[in-house]
């Protein structure tokens, strides 16, 4: 589909609208803020091509702007990371920046602010503050140094700045309602005292500003047209905008843009973490070789494992804009790469378990050099040469001594093709003491114009090139592997993600350079890894020429649903308790149509009568994807507290959570308690 019929996702309507009411074509600027405090994954990818498809789209510039307001967990090693995996990507931004840049003029505005009556500091401990923002249901209360004089927050805050006190000692605070209904509004910190180095500023400052006081200022110095973000951040959208608000009158001429803040969905992907602190912890506790591992979901670890930019851009595409978070089947992803592979990857002969084959007819010594082709969906592709000799090998599970008609491989007594070569027999085989196949003897005829239904890839034995293999699985077995309150995701990596093998490649490999991606026929997708020196030839292999994960799934799904087909009712058999089938009921609410939807609530709230709170509060922890398992321990809340359960902090804080959900739904039953 081109460019002009795609139909507009929901921002560029926004932009459309908003160039529709005025705002000039050459006004429209936008940005990517990654924050410098690990690699990017995957989940990043989708950010990063709306910001920049829409630069592509509008012909408007985006800038690379880095984040960094945190000196502890930042590192320079991060910063020229993603500068290489957007160049990667095919992306190019406008202007380098960070907001760091900026420290001076947050300061100075900090101040204006504080001379205004609009922030002050404030000398509690965090859990005083904390204790002091009440619930979502709760107004929060004013702290004892909230009023202090314009006069001595100027002294403590530049005191502060001037390294005077010790870290927790005091924060700067906005000034704006205590009583907020949105807690994000509740005099929110701005400035913390932390006497670490950054990695661009070194020891200038020994005060950093807060990222919601940072993002905002910064995208608003950069007359950011459209600050796009992810949906957890829409509750800081209102915080966003009176902080871009109150800086506006101080240099309106000068700055006349104020950004508006739009967010989407984030992508989501199966089989998957998304949290950079849970993948350092894999590349700390060494689960993984590094942040490039080719099982990690880094864009590092991607395309050393063989993923194409293209690739990436073509999922990305695909999963599209939305405005609820959803999680994306890593299948789409893999056929993704298949996709691209298949049209750009040669085609080449590998054997990953070898056995020997000896064609007892062929002459010894002979040689042939035979013509293959490099790819059928490239007619620009051409031809190579590979040698054919009297022993070759084939794959161990491409030959059994006896076999049932259905089987179109390698068998005693019937003929197959070879790739690019002859039809051969199997006659018989030679085994070792232990009854291990070690040889299989074949004739050939070099009558290729007989029917045989299969085809064997091959290669010749004094042709043939040592190359390790590095066949990679999914690293975690479990779906939503950080999913689990009573687990952690740790539990779930697959102890069988890597195998390594000595393979037996065909010869035009030896001239393969690092990145190099190739089809290994009937296999799948390689390409020759980092690691590969002169001595040594590596392959990771990116994905299997067809989907054995979905296969699995829904063989085990089978098996599963066949298990679970009702049956007779056996005499004192404990009946399920009724958290576990509101659980049950909860997993496929918000899929619901609204009348069925009803019907479920209203069975939840009847089970919910014997319920205890001792059962109900693991699921307080239900994970963001859940939101049906969420709203059906909302509404089992609901029963309690009527049923006299008083609220404490862990009840507060699940409601406060729920309010500011992006799921209507749950808003509104949370709402209701």
């Amino acid at each position: 589909m081109s460019e002009e019929l795609k139909p507009l996702n929901f921002i560029e309507h926004i932009i459309e609208e908003d160039l529709a009411n005025g705002l000039e074509k050459e006004a429209l600027r936008f940005r990517f803020p990654p924050e410098p405090n690990g690699y990017l994954h995957i989940g990043h990818t989708k950010a990063i091509g709306i910001s920049f498809g829409l630069g592509e789209k509008y012909n408007a510039p985006v800038n690379l702007r880095f984040d960094d307001t945190n000196p502890e967990k930042e590192e320079q090693e991060y910063v020229d990371a993603i500068k290489e995996d957007i160049s990667w990507l095919g992306y190019k931004w406008a202007n380098e920046l960070y907001s760091s840049d900026y420290f001076q003029q947050l300061f100075d505005w900090a101040v204006l602010l504080i001379k205004e009556g609009k922030a002050y500091v404030d000398s509690q401990s965090s859990e005083a503050i904390a204790e002091q923002k009440g619930t979502p249901t709760q107004p929060g209360v004013d702290g004892p140094f909230r009023n202090r004089s314009v006069e001595q927050n100027l002294d403590l805050f530049q005191a502060m700045k001037d390294g005077k006190f010790d870290e927790g000692t005091h924060v700067l605070r906005a000034k704006i309602d205590m009583k907020h209904p949105n807690m994000l509004m509740r005099d929110p910190l701005m400035y913390r005292i932390l006497k670490r180095a950054h990695h661009r500023t070194g020891n200038d400052w020994c005060i950093y500003p807060m990222y919601d006081w940072t993002h905002g200022e910064s995208d608003y110095i950069e007359q950011i047209s459209h600050s796009l973000c992810s949906l957890e951040f829409k509750p800081h959208r209102e915080l966003y905008d009176w902080f871009k608000e109150q800086v506006y009158k101080y240099q309106p001429e000068a700055l006349p843009m104020l950004p508006k803040q739009r967010e989407f969905a984030r992508l989501n992907l199966s089989y998957t973490i998304m949290s950079k602190r849970k993948l350092l912890k894999l590349v700390e506790e060494n689960i993984v070789s590094g942040w490039d591992d080719p099982r990690m979901p880094t864009i590092s670890g991607l395309r050393r494992r063989g993923y194409t930019p293209n690739s990436i851009r073509k999922f990305v595409e695909t999963v599209g804009v939305a405005k609820r978070d959803n999680v994306i089947d890593v299948a789409l992803l893999e056929f993704c790469i298949r996709e691209d592979l298949n049209k750009t990857a040669p085609r080449v002969m590998a054997v990953l378990d070898p056995v020997k084959v000896v064609i007892t007819n062929y002459p010894e010594g002979k040689v042939e050099w035979l013509e293959a082709e490099n790819n059928q969906e490239d007619e620009s592709a051409g031809y190579r040469k590979v040698p054919f000799s009297r022993e070759i090998y084939i794959e161990r599970d491409d030959f059994k001594e006896e076999a049932n008609s259905k089987y179109f491989r390698l068998t005693l007594g019937k003929e197959v093709r070879l790739k690019n070569a002859y039809i051969i027999k199997g006659e018989r085989v030679v085994k070792d003491e232990k009854g291990n196949i070690i040889e299989i003897h074949c004739t050939y005829t070099e009558d290729t114009t007989i029917r045989v239904k299969g085809t064997l890839h091959w290669v010749s034995i004094p042709h043939a090139i040592k190359a390790e293999v590095r066949e990679y699985d999914r690293l975690f077995l479990d779906e939503a592997p950080d999913s689990h309150q009573d687990k952690d995701f740790m539990e779930f990596v697959n102890p069988d993600s890597l195998k390594t093998v000595e393979a037996y490649v065909e010869p035009s490999l030896l001239e393969a350079k690092v990145g190099d991606r190739f089809q290994f026929q009937r296999i799948g997708y390689f390409n020759v890894d980092n690691d590969t020196t002169s001595e040594k030839l590596i392959f990771n292999k990116t994905v299997g020429l067809k989907d054995s994960w979905t296969k699995q799934s829904k063989s085990a799904e089978a098996t599963e649903n066949k298990s679970q087909k009702p049956q007779q009712p056996k005499q004192n058999q404990p009946q399920r308790k009724a958290i576990d089938v509101i659980q049950q009921l909860g997993k496929k609410y918000t899929n619901l149509p609204e009348a069925k939807q009803e019907k479920v609530k209203a069975e939840i709230l009847e089970l919910a009568k014997n319920v205890s709170y001792e059962e109900l509060n693991p699921l307080f922890n239900t994970t963001a994807k859940k939101v049906g398992t969420r709203i059906a321990a909302m509404l089992t809340l609901k029963v309690l507290i009527k049923n006299g359960l008083e609220k404490n902090s862990e009840i507060n804080e699940f409601i406060e959570k729920a309010l500011e959900d992006s799921n209507e739904l749950l808003v509104a039953e949370a709402k209701a308690i």
